[in-house]
């Protein structure tokens, strides 16, 4: 583990196998006419305007979440709210460079 691994900025491709590996659940936070042009296989919509709203649904899940939108902006947005809810979630960044480290 280097340096950048401590302080959090360590291999965004590791986090997503740990994630990954642990059943997480992928939550894109674009609008629905977003998500209907391409997203990741299986992935849940979850708009980045609602997802307050969905937290104890999230909860019931008891899954790491790993968030994603069309650039990073929104899942940004949405992993800061799901965090500061205790749920253990990561920034994906844009949906189709997750689906790259996928």
């Amino acid at each position: 583990m280097g340096l950048l691994d401590l302080l959090g900025f360590g291999s965004k491709t590791e986090s997503v196998k740990d994630f990954t590996d642990r059943g997480a659940v992928i939550i894109d936070v674009r609008t629905p006419g977003e998500f209907q042009q391409g997203h990741i296989k299986n992935s849940k919509n979850i708009p980045l305007n609602i997802i307050s709203t969905k937290i104890n649904e999230i909860k019931k899940w008891n899954k790491p979440v790993i968030v994603c939108c069309q650039s990073g902006m929104r899942s940004s947005q949405a992993a800061g709210i799901l965090k500061s809810n205790s749920i253990e979630v990561m920034n994906g960044g844009g949906w189709q460079s997750l689906e790259n480290k996928l």
